[in-house]
């Protein structure tokens, strides 16, 4: 692999004499104190895997590359999940390579010398003076617990699996071949389960997430005064996602009023009114990229009016039918039906809908005012493993250790005239993160109330 440096057009030019300069009178930062990352050992068990589930191949997984945000700036680099879950490397142009020996080794941009060249101080994208310090080849191999090389003797002439459009430089090296999209099935299907030490991850996700929740509600009486009080809010939770993790596992949805029927809302451009509620979906991103999901309505005046709370209930209800299905054995759409079962019974009996609560599961009609799924599998994807075939996820049985959101929700869309006014423009919707245990699912964000009266005894603290 050969790359150049990455200077910028306004770069001023370099003399002999300053480049001489710049390669001596530097003290030695070599770091004697590198230790083993606390996944390492996790991330050989699943490389191992990998390599017993094709044998005698090669396998290639890359990084991915920096991405241009505007000209010469790019946007924050985050890895492919599949190459963090493998290595828990997660700097640009990285590659994972694991021989038809089984032997895996990495392919990493080390830390350019001083005393040659002139990438440390003149490249933008890589250079230690423009965007920080990168470990040597000795640091990698003990920060990640193995064989590291220099990228630039990354050489993948012959057969080779590749999970491929992650890196097109990497693609390039190897001949498309018909075991691509296997590798890439597969990658996705070996983190259904979490193992203890994933579960650690994004049970301090979720607990982080819940303390960003807290702030959001504690910040409501500004967040009211400003013309754009949806971005207060969101401000708010982001901070809390920086101080303890990397940043948002995804963007923060902060959708008040009508705009929590939008289910993505993103703008998070609106003004706040006392007497609407806020639809609040976030969840904060460790440093180890795993995320939680978690969304919480919220009545910005701390208490539900009579209709918001009939809408509310309804939800409510809605997931703790679908929460007592989660067990192992269970099938994965269980939870969904037995949500939106809970949607038509409550739709019927409001007169919204006449057909009979079997009629509607049969005809779909309620899908009008609650549109998708009811949950998702989680992890270092906020929407996890989505490259598995449905046969083992969608349609496929729950297994202990799996970590799932559940997340029914109903949007009364404010011109629908099949509602009766007082209905229109109301969104609410009830995410959880939940993990399944030998005999059942433990709810990880139960530290956030979910029932209407908790919910307003919950905030009413926090806004005294």
């Amino acid at each position: 692999m050969t790359e150049r440096l990455n200077t910028g057009s306004h770069d001023l030019p370099i003399t002999d004499e300053l480049a001489a300069f710049m390669r001596t009178g530097w003290a030695d930062t070599r770091r004697a104190d590198v230790s083993a990352l606390p996944i390492a050992p996790w991330a050989a068990k699943r490389r191992a895997a990998l390599a017993a589930r094709f044998p005698g191949e090669r396998l290639v997984v890359p990084s991915g590359t920096l991405k241009v945000r505007s000209n010469d700036w790019d946007y924050p680099f985050r890895p492919h999940s599949a190459f963090s879950y493998l290595t828990g490397a997660g700097e640009p142009g990285e590659v994972l390579v694991i021989e038809p020996t089984g032997e895996s080794r990495l392919y990493v941009r080390p830390r350019s010398p001083r005393e040659e060249g002139q990438e440390f101080y003149r490249d933008r994208r890589y250079g230690e003076f423009w965007v920080g310090r990168r470990p040597d080849l000795a640091e990698a191999a003990e920060l990640y617990q193995m064989d590291c090389a220099h990228l630039l003797d990354l050489d993948l002439k012959g057969p080779a699996r590749v999970l491929r459009g992650v890196d097109s430089q990497v693609d390039a090296m190897v001949e498309p071949g018909g075991g691509d999209v296997e590798l890439e099935c597969f990658l996705s299907e070996m983190r259904l389960v979490k193992d203890e030490w994933e579960v650690g991850e994004l049970q301090s996700a979720v607990d982080s997430t819940a303390r960003g929740f807290e702030d959001v509600v504690r910040a409501i009486p500004a967040a009211l005064g400003h013309p754009r009080g949806e971005r207060h809010l969101e401000g708010v939770f982001g901070l809390r996602s920086r101080l303890e993790g990397n940043t948002v596992g995804y963007d923060s949805i902060v959708a008040s009023g009508a705009h929590a029927c939008v289910l993505h809302w993103i703008r998070n451009d609106g003004a706040l009114r006392p007497g609407d509620m806020v639809l609040l979906d976030a969840g904060v991103e460790t440093d180890t990229l795993y995320t939680a999901d978690v969304t919480r309505t919220l009545p910005l005046s701390g208490t539900f009016g009579p209709v918001q709370r009939q809408v509310y209930e309804l939800v409510y209800e809605a997931q703790t039918a679908a929460i007592a299905t989660l067990r192992p054995g269970a099938r994965f759409r269980d939870f969904h039906r037995a949500a939106m079962r809970v949607i038509c019974e409550g739709l019927h009996e409001w007169g919204l809908l006449k057909d009979s609560p079997d009629t509607l599961m049969e005809s779909g009609l309620y899908r009008r005012y609650t549109l998708c799924s009811s949950g998702h599998m989680l992890g270092l994807d906020v929407h996890d493993c989505a490259r598995a075939r449905a046969e083992v996820y969608l349609d496929g049985v729950l297994e202990e250790g799996q970590v799932l959101t559940v997340e029914p929700g109903l949007y009364l869309q404010p011109d629908d005239l099949t509602l009766p006014e007082e209905f229109r423009g109301l969104g609410v919707r009830i995410e959880d993160d939940l993990v399944i245990t030998a005999d059942g699912a433990r709810l990880m964000s139960g530290a956030l109330p979910r029932h209407p009266d908790e919910v307003e005894s919950w905030m009413a603290g926090l806004l005294r």
